[in-house]
């Protein structure tokens, strides 16, 4: 069993702040700081260059793969991490496209996240106007795989709702029909136990600044199947998934496995901020995590609904059928948002209504829970968002 009082020690949180936006940015690591500035100092300051092997900069994209790769359900050597969400994306879209062949059409759901769907739209407008994407309601996806399908991309949990996909029915049916799988896990990894390895996705693309805590712009990660890893021909064919990086040939051979996947020169400073997050994740079975992140929201939900008749519900409330979120609506929600974060009660919105709480329970427990609750009830009852400097919209929602 996880002990969640030692994990939420290990992380730097800011008095009087209760952080329920780990769904968006996953809070500091207190070991972070002292990790990036040893690295700063003993390995960029006096390896320099050398670094690269000294230190072992060249091998963290695997290394951390697989230690993202044990809460992700995920064979031993296959996924590495490196570069951004949007590029795995479409690094993973592009192969599954290719092994492929005489299909065209993308499948996804509205639910999507946008830029998933820009990514693909991008890469199909490239490849010729026979290519589609089809977007579909979140409903209606599995009544949508049919021959025709290419390509199903979907992220498992939708980022405004919380509403989740079921991972291993969707696939079982998109390979009866001849159909691979992109899993975008960027609301999974962390937060619920995944299975990759046991529903035999194809590929899969995830971030680690959400649940992972790797800090804002930490490095994205991408898994190839084993049945995949030989065969998936990187479109973005960089440098470093090259079979020889240093041999500088002018013709490109793609590495070996999961290797083939890396493209530009790994962060390192970002890297080591995520080792120092893993440490913590180390020490996390994703059962437990899931067992007591669905009574937190469980909890959450019946408070909030107790207090705050103007709030509706726009989760699932089967926590079956949802991620490790609690989103409700609210037609002022963006300046109600802002109320609550004024006074330490930290989440986001999202366009146009949703009013959106991530719940992780290696720093949040049933204290934060309730103290949240009667904040955001003391804020709707007394309609403390009705204030003109919180209905100016920010860049950042």
């Amino acid at each position: 069993m996880t002990d969640f009082a030692a994990t939420k020690a290990m992380f730097d949180l800011p008095e009087g702040v209760i952080y329920l936006d780990g769904n968006s940015l996953g809070p500091l690591p207190r070991a972070a700081k002292e990790r990036v500035g040893e690295m700063m100092q003993d390995e960029w300051g006096q390896m320099l260059i050398t670094g690269w092997n000294k230190a072992g900069w060249m091998d963290k994209p695997k290394a951390l793969g697989d230690r993202i790769g044990r809460l992700i359900g995920a064979e031993p050597g296959h996924v590495v991490m490196g570069d951004t969400l949007s590029i795995k994306v479409y690094q993973a879209v592009a192969s599954a496209l290719e092994l492929n062949p005489g299909r065209k059409v993308v499948l996804s759901d509205n639910g999507n996240f946008p830029t998933d769907l820009y990514m693909a739209s991008g890469l199909l407008k490239s490849l010729g106007p026979d290519y589609e994407l089809r977007v579909v309601d979140p409903e209606a996806v599995e009544d949508a795989i049919t021959e025709e399908i290419a390509v199903l991309m979907i992220t498992e949990v939708d980022y405004r709702t919380g509403r989740k996909h079921d991972m291993k029915a969707l696939t079982e049916k998109a390979h009866a029909h001849g159909v691979l799988t992109v899993w975008d896990l960027a609301h999974s990894a962390g937060a619920i136990p995944v299975d990759l390895a046991g529903c035999r996705a194809d590929f899969a693309v995830g971030c680690t600044y959400k649940y992972l805590n790797g800090g804002p712009g930490a490095p994205a990660f991408i898994y190839v199947s084993p049945r995949h890893a030989e065969t998936a021909r990187p479109a973005l064919s960089g440098w470093l998934g090259h079979e020889a990086p240093f041999a500088f040939d002018l013709d490109y051979r793609p590495g070996s496995g999961i290797d083939r996947m890396r493209v530009g020169t790994p962060p390192i400073l970002q890297m080591t901020a995520l080792e120092a997050a893993m440490d913590i994740w180390d020490k996390a079975d994703m059962d437990s995590v899931r067992a007591k992140s669905i009574e937190l929201c469980d909890l959450f939900i019946a408070g909030v609904e107790r207090t705050c008749p103007q709030l509706e519900l726009a989760s699932p409330r089967d926590p079956a059928f949802r991620g490790s979120q609690v989103s409700f609506k609210f037609d002022e929600g963006y300046a109600a948002m802002q109320a609550l974060i004024a006074r330490g009660v930290i989440g986001d919105f999202r366009a146009p209504d949703i009013m959106r709480f991530g719940f992780t329970p290696l720093y949040i427990d049933e204290g934060d829970v309730r103290a949240a609750v009667e904040i955001i009830a003391d804020v709707m009852a007394n309609a403390s968002w009705d204030r003109p400097e919180y209905m100016v919209r920010h860049a950042v929602t």
